[in-house]
């Protein structure tokens, strides 16, 4: 008999196993082969303290220091430009005082990446206090904390029914019945879709396309002190990445859930809103990719017990900010469910109440 179910195996699943495993019994059901299967596994993989409504860069926030300082922590240096032609340029002054950057020359700008294009960029901002963040350390440290603490971790367990009888949860899997006193949602594009199994109302989730190209590095260079670069508007990012250099187009297409994968044509339309802003033209794709992220309707974050069924638990909607959240979040719910003062002020925890939708 377990305390605490969850549905979900990524990021949001695997740490609320770790924290949740020190106040009950857990057991994590993964519906495929491996854990960080889809989103968590095709994240960029960056900390933007500043990125996020109001209520995200709160979590943000909270969890700054558990992933700087945890076990050494997962951060590293990176730091991050937002280049500006001309055009959108009311756009960009709210952009950098949004990211609390201050502005230099492209000049200056050029000596933090040698292949920005003087000719084509007029503006940049620059903020130093963005990292890399190392999210299979992250995954493998929760992972560990979760089994030490006597947690069940199952993979390739794809839940077909739900049921809440007696005042305890009922989920069948393969040929597997688990039961507890409460169920945990953690998963991802596929949680509005969970909670209809159970009964309970879904929250209007919404999973958009990210896709993300690798190139190598541009004109041969050392990319590894470079920073996360984006245009005014995010039409498009680039960064580092172990040697190589990723692009994206930014683009958030709407889909259903599914095991994404990057659309030639969006990745070179990106590519090509990429390339004027640089000295390198990208002469050979190696591969490319794409995750869902998933938002709810106000873009915050879901966290917290269901209002018709206080034992259903929502940890969805993590949008791109999944890994840079998950230390709060998994906090909180850790504290709901032990019936403990959140660490997090009321504002937060009511904004990311899932009674918002009732």
């Amino acid at each position: 008999m377990n305390d605490i179910l969850i549905i979900g195996g990524g990021i949001a699943g695997i740490s609320a196993a770790a924290q949740l495993s020190t106040i009950g019994k857990v057991t994590l059901l993964e519906a495929e082969t491996s854990l960080d299967y889809h989103a968590s596994g095709r994240s960029a993989a960056a900390y933007i303290g500043d990125y996020g409504n109001e209520t995200v860069r709160a979590l943000n926030q909270a969890s700054e220091g558990f992933l700087r300082h945890q076990d050494g922590g997962v951060l590293s240096p990176l730091g991050m430009m937002i280049l500006e032609n001309g055009e959108r340029v009311p756009e960009f002054l709210d952009e950098i005082s949004s990211f609390k950057m201050y502005e230099m020359s492209p000049t200056e700008a050029q000596e933090f990446c040698p292949i920005i294009d003087l000719s084509h960029v007029q503006r940049v901002g620059y903020q130093k206090d963005v990292f890399h963040l190392d999210a299979d350390l992250m995954m493998q440290r929760f992972r560990k904390s979760a089994l030490s603490n006597g947690s069940n971790i199952l993979t390739g367990a794809t839940v077909t029914d739900i049921q809440f009888r007696s005042g305890k949860w009922h989920v069948h899997e393969r040929a597997n019945t688990h039961s507890a006193d409460i169920l945990v949602n953690a998963a991802g594009a596929w949680a509005d879709q969970i909670a209809r199994l159970a009964g309970v109302h879904p929250k209007g989730l919404q999973p958009f396309r990210r896709s993300i190209a690798r190139v190598p590095a541009p004109g041969d260079h050392d990319v590894s002190t470079w920073p996360f670069l984006h245009a005014t508007g995010e039409p498009w990012w680039a960064k580092p990445d172990a040697g190589k250099w990723i692009i994206s187009p930014s683009e958030a297409d709407p889909m259903d859930p599914f095991d994404a994968y990057a659309d030639d044509m969006v990745i070179a339309e990106g590519l090509a809103r990429y390339e004027p802003f640089v000295t390198e033209p990208i002469n050979r794709v190696e591969t490319t990719w794409a995750g869902l992220r998933t938002f709810a309707p106000d873009r915050s974050l879901i966290v917290g017990r269901d209002a018709d069924n206080p034992q259903f638990v929502w940890a969805a909607g993590q949008g791109g900010y999944g890994f840079q959240t998950c230390f709060a979040v998994s906090q909180l719910l850790a504290e709901l469910l032990d019936d403990q003062a959140p660490t997090l002020d009321n504002s937060t925890v009511t904004a990311l109440s899932p009674s918002r939708f009732a």
